[in-house]
């Protein structure tokens, strides 16, 4: 299957420069459909950690891909809105969406969704906090919990370091090979914006931030995907030369890199 034919190149960014395109729209282009830091693994223990079930009405930040939509929509909640903000993102989640009453995508961003207030017992971001300043993360985390019913959960599924001092380094290295603003943060950071906005944290849980070490490719993607990816990376040398200069950054720096997802109640 070429990549025309598998969609790829109509993911969102697919008209920038490969060099200058932002890793997951990169990743995504060469066929990856699991983006999160902690993989299909922590992503499947923070929706066990929400516990979802037919009352919920969930709101998702970014649901990108719709990887996580589809676990959502799995487990039956009452409805499911997700949140992107621009159109060209809204679509293809919107496309990649399982055909079900209450399902739908609308246009806005994590900060300002334009939903009501109080109108959500689920509100799930994955993956998209790293990418912003720390001033945004508290806009990010304000918006969820205006959106929250009270008692409602937040999760979050995100890249976090593995000690409490934060390194400039670790920045600049990521933000140089991802094209995107990373800026992660300890597990105790994390949990302190979620309590300074009035979260109060009930779950934890932590993965390494093995996103492109074959063992994590082929338990995410299937022996299948992994293979389609590993052909389209070798077809496209552009493509091959950032990716290797992301898993060599990774790599580099893995000691000091986890994934972490949190549960809080509002």
């Amino acid at each position: 299957m070429s990549q025309e034919k598998s969609g790829f190149n109509a993911v969102p960014g697919a008209d920038l420069d490969l060099l200058k395109m932002p890793a997951h729209w990169l990743l995504a282009r060469m066929g990856k459909t699991v983006l999160r830091p902690g993989g299909l693994r922590l992503t499947r223990k923070l929706l066990e950690l929400l516990d979802i079930n037919s009352t919920d009405e969930v709101a998702e930040f970014a649901p990108g891909l719709g990887r996580t939509a589809r676990l959502i929509l799995d487990r039956g909640p009452e409805s499911y809105i997700g949140i992107e903000r621009d159109i060209a993102a809204k679509d293809w989640s919107e496309r990649h969406l399982p055909s079900r009453f209450g399902a739908s995508v609308a246009l806005g961003s994590a900060e300002n969704t334009g939903l009501p207030g109080e109108s959500r017992s689920v509100v799930i971001g994955e993956a998209m906090m790293t990418m912003n300043p720390h001033v945004k993360k508290r806009q990010i985390i304000g918006e969820a919990f205006r959106l929250l019913k009270p008692a409602g959960r937040f999760g979050i599924h995100e890249l976090c370091l593995g000690r409490d001092n934060h390194s400039h380094e670790i920045e600049r290295d990521l933000q140089n090979v991802l094209k995107v603003g990373a800026r992660p943060l300890s597990q105790a950071e994390w949990s302190g914006l979620l309590t300074a906005a009035g979260f109060r944290v009930r779950h934890i849980a932590i993965a390494p931030m093995d996103l492109l070490r074959p063992a994590r490719v082929i338990e995410d993607e299937g022996w299948i995907g992994g293979i389609r990816i590993a052909r389209n990376v070798i077809c496209n040398p552009i493509a091959r030369r950032r990716i290797l200069g992301i898993a060599r950054t990774l790599e580099r720096h893995r000691s000091e890199l986890n994934a972490i997802a949190i549960v809080a109640e509002k």
